[in-house]
């Protein structure tokens, strides 16, 4: 009977029994808000087959990602290919977002929010208004003046760079990013997150002095993603691509592989090659610097380079000064990672068929305490775990909001521990049957390794130190 939970703010501890109270007026202040997992707006409907707001579209669902995010009630469906994304689903994605703006931070990156309206000269000058075809999305004003909401920024930001005329090489390399809404009006939108119309994006824009220069750009970015990756846990590869409708001279995907991947990928099993079938004459099938026999993948395409030389800075004279005093046009690359794509392609790759497992950094929550059940033996165990909740929340204060309790205890402990397994809580903390011993122990489910815990206070607390925020 899972249905819509209840819409609320996290509510301060309940009254407690005389010992609780008893405590000093110092903890009390610095006790934590608890969040209780019936007040978190998050409709769940994990019964298997079931999806809320999908009924009559079960065909549709043909991705685990899809199916899971919907029961898990991480998204919600708007209209074709727009989706709600709920208070889960935001929180894995502001975290994934922290990682990200590390990442570009740390190779210089400044980030920058340019407007999702983009006029339609801009694109008529790139070539691209006419270029880009249906899948831009394209409306005018009032007054009849044309634009486009941008699926991509390279006219955008070429013109504000362009409109600082005194631009001097000393302020080069210039490496500016964000993190914001695209929009691409697909044909037949589907698989969730993974092939939508309205999507998270981070794309970055790079401007050097050089083409040695901007090549060196170019390496740095990706040795970026690819730590970036590493660090969530995925296995990505990067692969040869083709330019596309962005263009430039060189071009590389990043692939998470994946069974229902809508691009073919070749490697080589040494992983000396790489590269999208597009970039591959059909008769190639040895690797071209060992040659080994290339492999067949499929990939879910998760972040994409582009080395764009003086494309775009020639046509909006995007340009410095050199140590000579001589205006010199720019070379340009553009860095994307798609934001929202990247948390249902990681559902996807890491899940089983029914729970989702989140790479541990962007877990919406990392702990679930899930008291006993009310009227069972156990019951007096519930002030202790919640005692523990508390005692987590001040001793660790950077998890006092990762941390949930599962105050459903209407309902049994195995109920609630299988839907905290499908919902994908890096550790669950128990209240079962060891909680009445002296001193009490807590059953700790740790969902990467598949392994329980047996341990105290003091244990629960200590393993959950090492917990690992962005």
């Amino acid at each position: 009977m899972l249905g819509l939970l209840r819409t609320g703010l996290p509510v301060l501890r309940a009254a407690a029994g005389p010992q609780l109270q008893a405590r000093s007026s110092q903890h009390d202040a610095s006790a934590h808000a608890r969040l209780l997992l019936s007040q978190l707006f998050q409709p769940l409907n994990l019964q298997v087959g079931g999806v809320a707001g999908c009924e009559g579209q079960a065909a549709e669902l043909g991705c685990r990602s899809h199916r899971l995010m919907l029961q898990g009630g991480l998204i919600h469906p708007a209209s074709p290919g727009c989706y709600h994304l709920l208070p889960p689903a935001v929180r894995s994605m502001e975290k994934l977002i922290r990682l990200i703006d590390g990442a570009m931070r740390n190779i210089g990156g400044q980030k920058v929010n340019m407007p999702s309206l983009s006029s339609a000269e801009l694109w008529r000058t790139s070539g691209r208004w006419e270029q880009m075809g249906p899948e831009l999305f394209r409306l005018a004003d009032r007054h009849g003046k044309e634009y486009c909401l941008g699926p991509t920024h390279e006219e955008a930001v070429t013109e504000l760079v362009a409109a600082h005329s005194n631009l001097s090489y000393r302020q080069l390399p210039l490496r500016l990013y964000q993190v914001t809404r695209k929009f691409r009006d697909e044909p037949k939108p589907r698989f969730g997150l993974l092939r939508s119309r309205e999507f998270y994006m981070k794309d970055m824009y790079t401007f050097d002095a050089s083409e040695e220069a901007a090549r060196h750009t170019y390496e740095l970015v990706c040795t970026a993603y690819r730590s970036l990756f590493k660090r969530l846990g995925l296995r990505c590869v990067q692969v040869r691509a083709a330019t596309g409708t962005i263009g430039g001279t060189a071009s590389h995907e990043f692939q998470l592989p994946a069974d229902i991947g809508e691009d073919r990928l070749v490697l080589c099993p040494a992983g000396h090659f790489a590269a999208n079938v597009e970039m591959v004459d059909e008769k190639q099938t040895a690797c071209p610097a060992c040659g080994e026999k290339l492999t067949q993948s499929r990939g879910i395409e998760v972040g994409h380079t582009f080395y764009l030389g003086t494309k775009y800075s020639s046509v909006h004279n995007a340009a410095f000064y050199t140590p000579e005093n001589k205006l010199q046009l720019a070379e340009m690359g553009c860095y994307g990672l798609g934001v929202t794509r990247i948390l249902a392609a990681s559902i996807e790759v890491l899940s089983t068929e029914d729970s989702i497992r989140w790479p541990s950094l962007i877990a919406p929550y990392q702990v679930c305490f899930i008291p006993p059940k009310k009227g069972s033996r156990e019951e007096r165990g519930a002030a202790l775990l919640e005692r523990l909740y508390d005692d987590v929340a001040e001793a660790l204060p950077r998890l006092a909001g990762d941390v949930v309790l599962d105050d459903r205890t209407q309902m049994t402990i195995g109920k609630r521990l299988k839907d905290a397994n499908k919902l994908g809580y890096p550790y669950v903390v128990v209240a079962g049957r060891r909680v009445c011993e002296d001193p009490p122990v807590f059953e700790v489910w740790d969902q990467s390794s598949g392994t329980v815990l047996y341990l105290t206070k003091e244990g629960v607390i200590e393993l959950l130190s090492k917990v690992q925020l962005p």
